[in-house]
């Protein structure tokens, strides 16, 4: 036993103050002390004093009244607040965020860690709880790029944020498009300075390719195409101009590559290249209507039961993300096959149907009760309603 714990305990010993008294002066001592366990404990047992319960509960303790429980359920959330803001200081992050994780604060459990460095020591805590718990994807995917590279980083968004919200997915492929046009265009510019001048340093990627076209040349690239794929297709989950902007760049470096790495993707991405070339010009403003003509006739043609509804997806998509939000809800009602569940499509064309009363001072709510009527679905039906009146 340490002397300041015997100077604790003598302390306690001559107080002769209330039981709630003592526990301030234990609860400061554990405060200063670092001692986040023990913390907790003694922050219960305020609680409960302050609550007129006895320090430790007891099995036949008699049932409390709501607003006692209630009372009791903040002083634990308090206490689970201060004891894992403790433990993310002292470097523990996993205990840290298991007190923390009760109290749904993501905002400042998000605060507290950005403060903590990332090492190697506490690596896959970080990771962990930054990324896999959702508290600061981009700042995990981050650092899975930077530890771990292109090639892991890929196959940990494909296995792990592929389901995850569009806000967590826009989150990762931000990382991984910075992360990967900037290196591919490091690549470029080093086997530019190894063959000629070197490239001025405001060409873009697409400007270098341009003007030297014997850069990809006789089955030539820079980067694993495979990685180059990947990223064009993350990537469009995007919005960002500028990062649009590099997305497309990609695809024309991809256009650019021998037959051997042009590999095809899914509908409505078959030609892989130039289908999301197409993609990403309509959504930078650029031949919106000839490019949307393209993924309409895709709409129409592919077939569903063999293809799915990806192509009819990907046309309404990109009718919403260019301002024609009424356009969209009708290809989609139009379009999707009877056998497709309504609920997978209406809290898309909600949201869509919200931006078409504000933008275009249309009813995009009336043609949705329609079509949930139609299905036959009381839920979706009630949800559209609800979604009018707000």
């Amino acid at each position: 036993m340490t002397e300041h714990s015997l100077d604790i305990f003598e302390a306690l010993s001559q107080n002769g103050r209330n039981t709630a008294e003592l526990l301030d002066q234990i609860i400061e001592h554990f405060r200063d002390t670092s001692r986040p366990m023990e913390l907790f404990e003694a922050l219960k047992m305020r609680t409960r004093v302050q609550l007129g319960l006895p320090l430790i509960s007891q099995d036949n303790e008699i049932r409390r009244a709501e607003d006692i429980e209630r009372q009791l359920e903040l002083g634990l959330l308090d206490a689970c607040r201060e004891t894992g803001a403790m433990l993310i200081k002292m470097g523990r992050i996993g205990e840290g965020w298991m007190y923390l994780r009760p109290t749904g604060d993501l905002t400042a459990a998000k605060e507290m860690l950005s403060t903590v460095e990332i090492t190697d020591e506490n690596y896959d805590d970080m990771i962990q709880v930054l990324l896999h718990e959702g508290i600061d994807v981009a700042r995990g995917f981050q650092a899975v790029l930077d530890h771990q590279g292109t090639c892991n980083s890929i196959t940990l968004y494909d296995q792990t944020l592929a389901g995850r919200s569009k806000q967590d997915r826009a989150a990762a492929a931000a990382c991984l498009l910075d992360h990967f046009y900037s290196e591919l265009c490091e690549m470029v510019r080093a086997d530019i300075a190894n063959r000629e001048a070197p490239a001025d340093p405001s060409e873009s990627l697409m400007e270098m390719i341009e003007k030297r076209r014997w850069l990809l040349a006789d089955g030539g690239y820079h980067l694993d195409t495979t990685h180059l794929a990947s990223t064009v297709k993350i990537s469009s989950v995007l919005e960002n101009p500028e990062q649009i902007r590099k997305a497309w760049e990609l695809t024309q470096y991809g256009r650019r590559l021998n037959h051997q790495f042009q590999y095809p993707g899914d509908e409505p991405f078959v030609d892989f290249y130039p289908a999301y070339s197409t993609y990403y010009s309509i959504l930078l403003g650029e031949n919106i209507d000839a490019g949307l003509t393209v993924f309409q006739r895709k709409a129409r043609s592919v077939n569903t039961i063999e293809h799915g509804t990806a192509a009819i997806e990907t046309y309404v998509e990109l009718l919403d993300r260019t301002g024609r939000h009424q356009e969209a809800i009708e290809t989609a009602v139009g379009m999707v096959p009877k056998e497709v569940p309504s609920q997978r499509l209406i809290p898309l064309l909600i949201e869509i149907a919200r931006k078409t009363n504000a933008i275009e001072n249309q009813d995009g709510y009336t043609a949705l009760l329609a079509y949930c009527k139609e299905k036959q679905d009381l839920l979706g039906f009630a949800a559209v309603l609800d979604a009018s009146r707000t």
